[in-house]
């Protein structure tokens, strides 16, 4: 009898894998190098967000300031500055919106990138066995047994 429900083809996918399962010819310190780039690229791109989230913060508390002010009659009525206070006022709230979903997806992408560059290195470097424990020839009480 022959078991062929351990071998797959390459097009199939076992979707009980983690998704951080390396092998093949996918080397994990390349990999490593790759997931530290894509979380400065995405570091930089959460630090853009930020910077257009507190230009538009400025313009919307400006748009809406100018407004009042003109409602109270602190400063003329002028069409001119009403539609340019709108303008600000409203283009803030979209860009201040956009930006931070922008910046909360990068920060979660982020996140997860951290997760698998934190799983490799372990996968690369297991964590030695404490001089402790080594020297006695025992483990550590509820520790595994893993390659050094």
């Amino acid at each position: 009898m022959r078991h062929d429900h351990h071998h797959r083809t390459s097009t199939e996918k076992i979707e009980d894998e983690p998704s951080h399962h390396y092998e093949g010819d996918v080397d994990p310190h390349d990999e490593v190098v790759r997931l530290e780039a894509l979380i400065e690229e995405l570091a930089a791109k959460v630090k853009n967000c930020r910077k257009f989230i507190l230009a538009s913060r400025i313009a919307t508390w400006g748009g809406g300031i100018v407004l009042f002010a003109m409602l109270v009659a602190a400063i003329r009525f002028d069409l001119g500055i009403m539609a340019a206070a709108v303008s600000a006022l409203f283009g803030g709230i979209v860009v201040w919106g956009s930006n931070r979903s922008t910046a909360n997806e990068a920060a979660n992408e982020m996140a997860v990138a951290e997760a698998d560059r934190t799983a490799l290195i372990t996968m690369i470097n297991p964590r030695a066995i404490p001089q402790a424990h080594a020297a006695h020839g025992a483990r550590p009480p509820n520790a595994s047994i893993r390659a050094i």
